[in-house]
Parts: structure tokens; sequence; C-alpha cells
């Protein structure tokens, strides 16, 4: 029998495990980039200034946004706490899982420097090296003894879920270095390829629910906008950049072919695939009938377009035109804005999206994240 699904028999005692019951996750490993990060950048190379985090955490909390991200708002819906960062050796307890993301990580690792790209040496496979290591260790420790208060139980891997977020910046790294979006397009089989051997990768020690989200509307970015040339005729009705969004959604449709094929050869596994591009950008086409404002425009900025300017960002600072000096911090009210910094979203934006994905709506199958343990 499963070892998953004994510990489960255990836990239900008389309950009988089926379709209808309610998905128990004793843990959660978390695999990404900085939409998902909770504090490996931070840890490698330093904290994040003020006023990142003023919203929930009220100081810098190793997240790239003003609280909580939706990785934050998926393990505090199963009821788990906060994720620690497997990098950050201060202060973390690994009990109920461990987050691998980093600010700035590719699914395909990169040759250039973080300095000179902007993107982060912890790319998936390095990410997946961590996770080897961490599950080697952890046993190790609870052998011991010693600390092993702080490490995952054996079931824990088994019973586990893995959430995956990552792959935004295979796309505009690969655009910031002046490929074009058809070049692009040719490395994503590559991108996912190296995906793919990640997820078996986990599947192979024992990992069997997998929560993976696709990418986001990179279009729609400040970010994005303001670094790379498009035209008018380019924009949508939303403002946002048909040709990278057009990139995204391309990347997206590979990615759930490979989730399919990957449902037919690990067949224990238990794969959701959410549309995390859906929801976002229902978010910034529904905006102000949602209740926020400025869809584009950046809560902790400084600028013209978009209150963004890719050489000042968030809790840095300007001198302006008279000689003074300006410190960029955030708007009056981040609960109606969806951009944060220009590059990442505001704790009400990632909260209005978990609401959405919460319950299946955008997934498939159209399944709620504590039902995401039962084979459809």
């Amino acid at each position: 029998m499963d070892s998953c699904v004994l510990f489960l028999l255990l836990l239900l005692s008389t309950k009988s495990v089926s379709a209808t019951f309610r998905c128990y996750f004793p843990a959660v490993f978390n695999f990404g980039d900085s939409n998902s990060d909770t504090g490996g950048l931070a840890a490698a190379f330093g904290q994040f200034s003020s006023p990142y985090g003023e919203t929930f955490f009220h100081r810098p909390a190793g997240r790239v946004s003003d609280g909580r991200l939706l990785i934050d708002f998926i393990v505090q819906s199963l009821s788990l706490p906060y994720l620690s960062a497997f990098l950050d050796a201060l202060g973390s307890n690994f009990t109920h899982g461990a987050n691998f993301a980093t600010g700035g990580s590719t699914i395909r690792p990169q040759n250039t420097t973080r300095h000179q790209s902007g993107l982060s040496p912890i790319s998936l496979n390095v990410q997946s090296y961590q996770f080897n290591d961490f599950v080697v260790r952890a046993q190790i420790i609870r052998k011991v003894g010693l600390f092993k208060e702080l490490v995952p139980k054996p079931e824990a891997f088994a019973c586990g879920l893995y959430t995956f977020d990552i792959g935004q910046n295979d796309l505009t790294g690969g655009l910031f270095l002046k490929l074009t979006v058809d070049q692009v397009k040719a490395s994503i089989p590559d991108i996912l390829s190296q995906f793919e051997t990640v997820v078996k990768d986990v599947y192979g020690k024992g990992g069997r629910f997998f929560w993976i989200h696709n990418t986001g509307p990179i279009g729609c970015l400040p970010y994005v906008l303001e670094h790379l040339p498009i035209n008018e005729q380019q924009m949508d009705m939303n403002r946002c950049a048909n040709p990278f969004n057009e990139l995204a959604r391309f990347f997206n449709h590979k990615l759930k072919d490979l989730v399919n094929k990957l449902r037919e050869q690990l067949p224990k596994a238990v794969i959701t695939y959410v549309d995390i591009y859906k929801a976002r950008y229902t978010l910034i086409s529904q905006a102000r009938t949602q209740g926020f404002e400025h869809p584009l425009g950046v809560c902790c900025g400084y600028g013209q377009n978009y209150n963004y300017n890719i050489h000042v960002g968030c809790g840095g600072k300007v001198v302006s035109n008279n000689g003074k000096e300006i410190f960029v911090g955030s708007c009056k009210d981040p609960s109606v804005m969806i951009m944060w910094d220009g590059i990442h979203y505001t704790e009400a934006a990632n909260k209005w999206v978990f609401d959405r994905i919460v319950n299946g709506s955008y997934s498939d199958p159209p399944v709620s994240l504590l039902m995401a343990c039962h084979i459809q």
C-alpha cells in the first residue's frame, strides 16, 4: 500500500479515503522565483528595504511585495505555518516543508551573473539539488535526534504538496538579452524539458501531489513595458503588450501539454495545472469593477510612465531637479493597487488571485486546493 494512503488511513481511523474527503497535506515544498520566494534571495544577497512587507508583516520579510504571496495564502489555507526559505539559516523551522524558490530564478540555468542580468544563479535544477540534499539530511537529523523537531517527518515527503511557480524569468530574461519573441519561443522546448526532469526527480523521491502554476501576463508588467520597445498597435485594450502576452500563452500551452504527458508517465502522481495567467489577466482587465485603481500603475515606484523607473526601485532614493533627495516609498493605499513595484504584485492582488484559484475555477482538472490529492 502506498505510504501516503496508509498514513491517511491512520489519521482517519474509521473514516474511508474517498474522492469526497478533504486532502491532508502535512507539508508544502515549493520551487520557484520571486513570485513565491519567502526569503531565499534575501538570505543569499541581503534583505529588502522598507517599505517591502509593510502591509502584513510590517517590516521587510524576504518577499518582494508589501505583504503575502500566493504561496503564503496556499499554506495558510492548509492550516500550515508560512514556509521558511531553505537558504535562511536564522529562525527557520522546516517541520511543515521548505521553500527553495529565490527571486530571479529561471528553469534553465543562466550563463550570466546576477549583476549582469538580475537573474538568480539558483535555477530550478539547483533548487532540485537542494531538495535532494534536504531529504537526505532530514533523515539523518531525525535519526541523530538533535533538532529533529525542526525537520519534516518521513511521511511529510510522501504526503506533502509540491508547488511550482517558475518560468516567467526564462521568458523575460531572453527578451532582455535582445532575443526576439520567436527566438525565445524556440527555447521553450528545452526549458520545459528541464522542468520535466525536476518533476520526475521529485516523483522519484516519493512526491505524489503537484500543484503547478503557469506563468502570468508578462506583457502587463511595467518593467517589461518600460524595458522593451513596443508600439501602439501592439497594445491591447488593457494597455498590455500583445507580443509578450502571446509568448506567455505559448509557454503555458506547452506547459499544459507537458503536464498531460507527465500524468501518463507518472501514474501515481496527482498533478493540478493552475491557470495563473487567466486569473491575473482577469484581475487587470476587470480592475475597477473589483475595487482596484490604475491597473498597471505601480504602488511603490517613481516615474512618469506607470509610476515606474527602471533606474530607481522601490525603497530607493532619487534626487529631484531642485536637488532634493526623495525616498521612493509606497502609495497611500496598496489595497487598491495591483502592481507593487513594477515587477511584482501587491498582497491585495495576490489575495484576489488566490481566492479565485483555491476553489479550482482556474485549474485543470477543476478541483479545489483541498481536493488536490485525488486522482481525477
